[in-house]
């Protein structure tokens, strides 16, 4: 079967989905969306469609698995068989284990575990819909959530990608552009801090793109923060609830 490779970008700078170099794709988040997780948060970003859900901080079991100085954070990115066009193995895989890894070592750093020692918070990601920068995404819908549930946090985690296609450095890189593109630059910041929380690079990149993409991924993500705040705004001021 002879693949049919996409045009990823117009001699005049348009991608493939319409928008600019620096354009984000369009995101709306939703807070408190699930009635029996202690915080839960929808993202749309792009047509990635995922949901979190975070319980705790609770209980640890096994009890041998707590920690006595300080609470674990714990978790689990999982990809629905009906998430990509063809179907997908429920059962988890190498590539959901790893994400689930990355996220949690990007929101560690924001989360104040020591105040909930012999405890665990467990985050549960669920993708429904994927399309390119669903770790980034996932990330962004589980700090949202870990801040719903209450969990007292140094700041958000927000996170988007950058890359290179067609020799040019891009926001927001999404399915076709990752997978027919140069390089992915998944980037996560805690932006009233300015503290990187996670920095990977999947392609290659001379040392003056890498500056340039990463300064872009940061852009990024600064302006996801302003869409999580509104959504955490909107739940807990506009509606009247303190």
């Amino acid at each position: 079967m002879v693949k049919i490779m996409t045009q990823l970008m117009t001699e005049d700078g348009i991608r493939c989905d319409g928008r600019r170099l620096d354009e984000l794709r369009d995101i709306s988040i939703k807070v408190g969306v699930l009635k029996n997780a202690d915080g839960s948060a929808y993202i749309e970003f792009g047509k990635n469609k995922i949901l979190a859900g975070v319980f705790g901080p609770r209980d640890v079991h096994p009890k041998h698995m707590a920690n006595p100085d300080s609470g674990i954070l714990r978790c689990r990115y999982h990809m629905s068989p009906f998430s990509v066009t063809e179907r997908k193995n429920p059962a988890p895989s190498r590539r959901e284990i790893e994400i689930s890894k990355v996220i949690k070592e990007a929101l560690q750093p924001a989360v104040i575990l020591k105040d909930y020692p012999r405890t665990v918070i467990d985050v549960f990601i669920e993708v429904l819909q994927a399309d390119g920068g669903s770790r980034c995404a996932a990330l962004d819908a589980a700090a949202v959530a870990l801040a719903d549930a209450g969990i007292p946090m140094r700041d958000l985690v927000s996170a988007c990608a950058a890359g290179k296609v067609e020799d040019k450095i891009v926001l927001d890189i999404n399915n076709e552009e990752d997978q027919e593109g140069q390089a992915d630059m998944p980037v996560a910041l805690m932006p009233n801090i300015g503290k990187i929380t996670l920095l990977q690079l999947d392609g290659i990149l001379k040392p003056e793109e890498f500056k340039t993409c990463m300064q872009t991924a940061l852009v990024g993500c600064k302006r996801v923060y302003e869409v999580q705040r509104k959504a955490l705004m909107e739940k807990y001021f506009q509606s009247g609830e303190q």
